[in-house]
């Protein structure tokens, strides 16, 4: 790890910087992916399932008699907990339900949204080095919540053409629709332009690696809406001499091990921690069977030491890092300040962890920075808001003048005279 104290401020550019790949190759890789897919469908898809994934596979989809099985898989102590996370998902995003408001803005003018849940959503769960079934609530609890009609999940299978039995019980529970044996770009490019298997679907969620990431992105400009940019997952904790180091290394690695392009980072104005924490992390790490994965992410972690708070604040909001640990003293106070980040834990016993899993909120956040202008997926990223107004004689009496004179500013007669119209019939 890096350990850096009292970087001036022009060195701040580098510390909040993500790692990365060499980013035109990687747009013409994907870019010519997603074109075979969307000319040759189904047979570019097994094509790329053979060659990213290692399965030759002749049905894409999970069939009834696969979920079955794997559902019988599951341990009973697994599945409970399964439960217990989407109870309070769910409970969470039905806080978020929006309640439709009529308001009149001038007399005779009503104005309102209605809530509209998009039809078919399609969900992309990485497989990668673990089996992310967490992730699977996280995106369909909410869209179930939301009322969307239809729910297509992809995810990668093994060689064999399985796929891991705990995410498909997952998807079961939660409400999925219909699941696919796909994973990265192939599987951004079925969703997004539907093939002779896989059906196209209006908006994309998951996170995953930079090659998902860029597909999500290239992908938009068909007309495929997506959640947010989430790519590598990272997370910033802010410590100071009360915190319990074990905690802090603890976290601090839970981010590492997700996989090697993965960012921790530590901002502190106490430097007498710097040196005992970095050993416990050493101790942790020699622990997990992760390890390997672990140390290549910490290769491009951090520990960085500030001058005082407002540094610390500063370069944390320029950071806006996915996740955002506080495990200072007055951490009431510095997340009060904290305006750039996707989700924030307070507390000695506020692990990520719990996020991740099960207190309810949710895990697929922006990352490498997006957060300054992304929020996290919510109900709102399953539902769309139709605006609908009416108006009365009297309300374009009232109002019909002003949208005349503005129209005529802009030079807009045909606008004008849909007004002037009506304002002569009136009279």
């Amino acid at each position: 790890m890096e350990i850096l104290k009292y970087p001036s401020r022009d060195e701040w550019a580098h510390i909040v910087e993500r790692p990365h790949l060499d980013m035109k190759a990687l747009r013409d890789t994907v870019e010519g992916l997603l074109t075979d897919i969307r000319t040759r469908g189904d047979e570019a898809v097994r094509e790329c399932v053979a060659r990213f994934q290692g399965a030759d596979i002749t049905d894409l989809e999970v069939s009834r008699a696969e979920m079955e099985a794997a559902c019988d898989r599951v341990s009973p102590e697994l599945k409970d907990a399964l439960s217990v996370a989407r109870d309070n998902i769910a409970r969470f995003h039905e806080s978020q339900v929006m309640n439709t408001t009529r308001v009149e803005t001038t007399p005779g003018v009503v104005c309102w949204q209605k809530p509209v849940p998009i039809e078919r959503v399609g969900l992309y769960i990485p497989g990668g080095t673990a089996p992310l079934f967490s992730t699977v609530l996280m995106l369909a609890v909410p869209a179930r919540v939301a009322g969307c009609g239809e729910i297509i999940l992809c995810t990668p299978c093994a060689p064999d053409g399985t796929v891991h039995p705990a995410v498909l019980y997952a998807a079961r529970l939660a409400g999925v629709t219909r699941v696919f044996k796909l994973g990265g770009v192939q599987a951004i490019g079925a969703m997004a332009f539907g093939t002779e298997s896989v059906p196209a679907v209006s908006k994309i969620f998951g996170p995953g690696n930079q090659y998902v990431t860029e597909a999500k992105q290239q992908v938009c400009r068909y007309g495929v809406a997506i959640d947010m940019p989430a790519g590598p997952s990272e997370v910033a904790v802010i410590a100071d001499a009360t915190s319990d180091l074990s905690f802090v290394a603890s976290d601090f690695l839970s981010q590492a091990e997700h996989g090697a392009d993965s960012q921790s980072i530590l901002f502190t104005v106490d430097e007498a921690i710097l040196e005992p924490l970095q050993a416990e992390i050493e101790r942790q790490l020699a622990l997990l069977p992760r390890r390997e994965l672990a140390e290549k992410s910490l290769s491009h972690s951090r520990l960085v030491l500030l001058h005082d708070k407002d540094e610390l604040i500063d370069i944390t909001n320029r950071y806006a890092p996915e996740h955002l640990i506080i495990q200072c003293a007055d951490y009431a106070e510095v997340a009060d300040r904290v305006i750039n980040a996707g989700s924030v834990f307070l507390g000695a016993y506020t692990p990520e962890s719990a996020g991740d899993y099960a207190s309810g909120t949710n895990h697929t956040l922006p990352t490498s920075g997006y957060a300054r202008a992304y929020s996290g997926v919510n109900l709102d990223s399953f539902i769309r808001k139709i605006t609908f107004q009416e108006i009365t004689r009297e309300g374009l009496q009232r109002i019909g003048r002003t949208i005349e004179t503005m129209a005529a500013g802009e030079g807009l007669d045909a606008h004008k005279n849909a007004v002037s119209i009506r304002l002569g019939k009136l009279k």
